[in-house]
């Protein structure tokens, strides 16, 4: 890998440091929507694969109502936005996350790769990248197949595999400021 792997960790903490303080007021205001909205604590925490392999809890706000198991149309608005992710920064300050990088899946996929494609696991998990901005309406491209796990299993995560594999060969400060701006100009569309 090259030399910007270090200078990567540099950067995302020093981002996410300013942007924690920036966006705290936010933070607290989606955090009590939230938890209003979903009758709950307004946090969602889930087992997630990290950097090596490793698991990590990735923390959310949650959009899917406590009792009901429906998301609302706040956290619809959220999840359009990407704002309930916004609590990602803090998984960024813990070392986690990068902003940059392949997102976080549940187990049972990227641990599972074999071979080149473990390459993968040497990059720490992002809030956004390229398969990430290409597959922005996954779920509901997901919804429109006739077998959305097979769907999943053999075109969507392969192609977000070799997307990321081309990330880690290509990964330069440019890089990540291009993804990250491409990122924002998608959200307020």
């Amino acid at each position: 890998m090259n030399k910007y792997k270090h200078w990567k960790v540099v950067f995302d903490f020093t981002l996410a440091v300013l942007l924690t303080i920036f966006l705290l007021p936010l933070l607290i205001i989606i955090f009590i929507i939230a938890s209003v909205d979903t009758s709950s604590k307004g946090l969602f925490f889930q087992k997630r694969i990290g950097q090596y392999g490793k698991t990590f809890i990735i923390f959310k706000f949650k959009t899917i109502h406590e009792t009901k198991r429906t998301c609302s149309k706040t956290g619809q608005v959220l999840r359009k936005f990407k704002l309930d992710e916004l609590s990602q920064l803090f998984n960024i300050l813990k070392g986690d996350m990068s902003f940059v990088g392949p997102r976080p899946d549940i187990e049972g996929y990227y641990d599972k790769l074999v071979g080149a494609e473990r390459k993968v696991l040497e990059l720490k998990p992002g809030l956004t990248c390229e398969a990430s901005i290409k597959y922005r309406n996954e779920e509901n491209l997901l919804k429109n197949q006739k077998d959305p796990i097979t769907y999943n299993d053999e075109i969507l995560f392969p192609n977000k595999v070799k997307m990321n594999l081309d990330y880690f060969e290509k990964m330069s400060f440019k890089n990540d400021i291009k993804i990250l701006l491409k990122t924002v100009t998608i959200i307020l569309k």
